[in-house]
């Protein structure tokens, strides 16, 4: 009997690579669906391990047909073996009311319930193994999670925080991180650079600024700027506490949850993520640095929080929100945002560079 195979497109390469890496762990492959139910429902595996968000490996059903019953499929990409799958079955689920738990939304504007509902018809689970990598533009900045903990060893750092952004650094971001690193040894930058919606930044954007900033304004010894190639959910609280166990794969002791973290639109409420982070923090292992969201004080003269600052309440016309949407809005529309929010030299390492993506660009 031949051994069936099936070809990935980048995205379903990128989940299984991250799968093989300990990226998602305890997760080590494609969701049967027992798993995708237990998460769906409960976020947690059935061994009762916090995991929010479903990780699917779908295809057409005469794709499922080949492949379910088999031993073994060899998985493809770009016409290259790149690893192994060990199928379990293959299923469908109800995908309104699946996306309704995940997303809290069965609104089909949302980026993440329409692209759950354009993935193909079965799900098919099962183990996985890597065989070889491919190569990105961007892969010289991507390590393992094993490769991130040496690399950590290696600078003395015992605690590191990590950092999830898909925009270039902003003074709101840089004000967070600022305050992580007066608590920990390191700070891991690591900018999701995988599948996004049509207007996010694109990688190359993104490592520039953030380049700038780090070599130019932050303790270059104390942070460390990686990727993360994989796709955004735009999950809100469920994918917070997916970042933070990622993170946490990758040797981070803290994860910065900020304000509408991997939200979009108004779906979310502002401290929803928080929340959750905080409600799931004891079967985390990680802590969860739960942080205000900052803004700029004309009265203050300079980033601040509504812990630290009176203005915001007393006089809130000299306060002016700083965040990514904003930013991604100005610079798309050809201006140059307030400096006050994003400091002049990031702004400069842009210039030149592909601001935006078009959807599923890495």
């Amino acid at each position: 009997m031949n051994t069936p195979a099936l070809t990935l497109n980048q995205r379903q390469y990128l989940e299984l690579e991250k799968l093989a890496f300990g990226a998602f762990a305890p997760l080590d492959g494609f969701m049967d669906a027992t798993t995708f139910t237990h998460v769906v429902d409960g976020l947690r595996l059935p061994s009762g391990a916090v995991f929010p968000l479903p990780v699917v490996l779908d295809m057409t059903a005469e794709d499922a047909r080949r492949c379910a019953d088999a031993t073994g499929v060899v998985l493809q990409y770009e016409g290259v073996d790149v690893g192994w799958l060990e199928p379990t079955g293959a299923y469908h689920c109800d995908r309104e009311a699946a996306a309704l738990a995940v997303y809290g939304t069965a609104d089909r504007a949302h980026p993440g319930v329409d692209h759950f509902h354009r993935l193909a018809e079965c799900f098919v689970g099962g183990r996985v193994r890597l065989d070889r990598r491919a190569a990105f533009e961007f892969a010289q900045y991507e390590r393992t999670p094993v490769e991130t903990r040496a690399l950590f060893a290696a600078r003395g750092w015992s605690t590191v925080a990590g950092f999830q952004t898909r925009n270039v650094p902003h003074r709101a971001h840089e004000y967070l991180q600022r305050l992580a690193l007066e608590h920990v040894d390191g700070l891991f930058i690591q900018p999701l650079v995988g599948s996004k919606k049509a207007g996010d930044y694109a990688p190359a954007a993104i490592l520039a600024g953030y380049r700038t900033l780090i070599d130019q304004f932050l303790p270059a010894d104390r942070v460390w700027l990686g990727v993360l190639s994989t796709s955004m959910r735009y999950a809100g609280p469920r994918e917070a506490v997916f970042h933070a166990l990622v993170r946490r794969n990758y040797g981070c002791t803290h994860f910065i949850v900020g304000r509408d973290h991997a939200g979009v639109g108004s779906y979310y409420g502002l401290y929803e993520a928080q929340a959750l982070a905080q409600r799931l923090q004891g079967d985390l292992g990680i802590t969860i640095l739960n942080y205000a969201g900052p803004f700029y004080c004309e009265a203050c003269d300079g980033m601040a929080t509504d812990r630290t600052c009176p203005h915001l309440s007393a006089a809130p016309h000299l306060t002016h929100q700083v965040s990514g949407t904003l930013i991604r809005r100005i610079l798309a529309e050809g201006a140059i945002p307030d400096l006050r929010y994003i400091r002049p030299a990031v702004v400069e390492s842009l210039y030149g560079l592909p601001l935006f993506i078009e959807e599923g660009q890495i």
